[in-house]
């Protein structure tokens, strides 16, 4: 389990955040709440957490101003943003303290679920490198980590047809194994890799649109258009706008 702080000076969502999503179910448990950037600093002076799940505008200190202050300090500690729709101008900036990601309010089951899930594997992917893990307790979760590394390296190209070859299985028993373990479909699980990396593309003004449609295995950018905005409920260009506000 990762620890976590929450952060929001609105009770209501704060309460709420705290104890109607199962964190637990994603590997994260809540080590503490703060109404603010100072409460959350005193917090930390005393307990060290591995997340901080915060409001990027609250009063005495904002959001923003936490994690100028964790920046600075070379803090390892992750940030993930709670924002309003009229707070995307904020977005540009969190980025560069190194914000792992931004989740719009009203904050959605789904949005919550794919922003932490993503970010528990990065947070297994450091801990795995930094500490020699054991071996997995289990056939199973050798299988399942198998996949989802070939994903990560192959995810423009890959399909079920090679990840089968590649374990040595029929593609359907794939299919059927990866989702009853996983509780989510193939498909849906390349596509989540491919949509969180053309955010980061994105994020580059260099690349265009079709060029990050080709980098994540698109060959129409129509096609990748209408799937990014099906998956973050706004278009690729949208999206530009709200990052790079203000350029």
């Amino acid at each position: 389990m990762y620890s976590m702080l929450i952060v929001e000076d609105e009770y209501e969502i704060l309460h709420g955040i705290s104890n109607y999503f199962p964190w637990d179910e994603l590997g994260f448990h809540i080590a503490g709440e703060a109404e603010n950037g100072k409460q959350a600093l005193d917090f930390l002076k005393d307990q060290s957490v591995d997340v901080i799940l915060c409001d990027i505008k609250m009063p005495i200190k904002s959001g923003l101003e936490l994690a100028r202050e964790l920046y600075n300090e070379n803090s390892k500690v992750k940030i993930v943003f709670l924002t309003g729709h009229k707070d995307f101008e904020y977005v540009k900036e969190a980025l560069e303290y190194g914000a792992k990601g931004y989740i719009v309010k009203p904050t959605k089951y789904r949005e919550l679920a794919e922003v932490f899930g993503k970010l528990k594997e990065e947070l297994d992917r450091e801990t795995k490198s930094a500490v020699p893990m054991p071996k997995p307790q289990s056939e199973e979760e050798v299988l399942i980590g198998k996949i989802k590394s070939y994903v990560h390296e192959h995810f423009r190209t890959a399909c079920l047809k090679d990840v089968a070859q590649i374990v040595h299985m029929n593609p359907y028993y794939v299919s059927t194994y990866f989702k009853k373990k996983t509780g989510q479909s193939f498909s849906d699980y390349v596509l989540s890799i491919k949509m969180t990396k053309a955010t980061e593309y994105l994020t580059d003004p260099q690349y265009k649109t079709y060029q990050i449609s080709e980098l994540v295995g698109y060959g129409n950018p129509k096609n990748f258009s209408k799937s990014f905005k099906a998956f973050y409920g706004k278009n690729p260009r949208e999206f530009r706008l709200y990052i790079h506000e203000g350029d």
